[in-house]
């Protein structure tokens, strides 16, 4: 059961236009969090943000780029104006393109790291000066199964999550009241794969997909570990489909 402290959070989710970062934008705000929405398709933002404001929700939304430092900052600044505070940093944005190195799609791999890495990185340069100045908040940092495993086609997305899970930990090593959250999902009913071009890989990633869990099962576990008394540390959970091998 969700506390009175916990319904006041602000929560910043970057990537809310769609799958995890939507599910989890519509979860919090349904627990009576208040929701700022990140994302590059502003249209979907608005509707989004509409259909919570419908049900009774408190949302906000903005443009958002998370490979730019300064839009990123901007979206920090934003959301403490909206509200006057800033809670919790999901940063959940992220890209898929695989492909076997080989094939050296390049600009590929680059916007893997641009999104995948550097928008943490940039989440965490945005909101860890205000944290530390109020000496409390949260990040929750979204990598993958492919933080903890290697794939064929997979190398340089599996590269992308295994840092956001030592750029996570390291941040965990070094604060004493900021909490620090890696959520790993397998198998996600998302539009990830929708980023990928290679045929191989495609081919890869829809055979792998054969058990899918909904966005909602890792939203709840984002929940899960926001609604934990201020002195609980959430570090990592993994969400799977029952019986994904690996």
């Amino acid at each position: 059961m969700t506390t009175y402290e916990n319904t006041q959070k602000v929560v910043l989710i970057t990537g809310a236009s769609s799958g995890i970062g939507e599910a989890t934008a519509r979860l919090l705000a349904h627990k009576g969090l208040r929701v700022v929405l990140g994302a590059r398709r502003t249209d979907r933002l608005e509707a989004i943000a509409a259909e919570i404001r419908s049900q009774g929700g408190e949302a906000e939304y903005r443009t958002l780029d998370v490979t730019n430092l300064e839009d990123m900052q901007a979206f920090v600044e934003f959301a403490q104006a909206k509200f006057g505070r800033l809670d919790v940093v999901v940063n959940n944005a992220g890209v898929m393109p695989l492909s076997r190195l080989e094939v050296l799609k390049i600009d590929e791999w680059n916007r893997m790291i641009d999104v995948n890495v550097r928008g943490v990185l940039h989440g965490i340069a945005a909101a860890l000066p205000l944290f530390k100045q109020q000496r409390s908040g949260q990040f929750v940092n979204l990598s993958s199964i492919g933080g903890h495993n290697v794939y064929p086609t997979a190398a340089v997305y599996c590269a992308t999550k295994f840092a956001v899970w030592a750029i996570s930990e390291g941040l965990r090593q070094e604060s004493t009241d900021i909490r620090v959250t890696v959520i790993s999902p397998g198998v996600t009913a998302t539009e990830l794969a929708s980023t990928i071009t290679d045929a191989e890989a495609a081919a890869w990633v829809e055979e792998f997909r054969g058990a899918v869990i909904p966005a909602d099962a890792i939203a709840r576990a984002i929940a899960f570990a926001i609604e934990q008394p201020p002195e609980v540390d959430v570090n990592e959970i993994i969400v799977r489909p029952t019986g994904q091998m690996s």
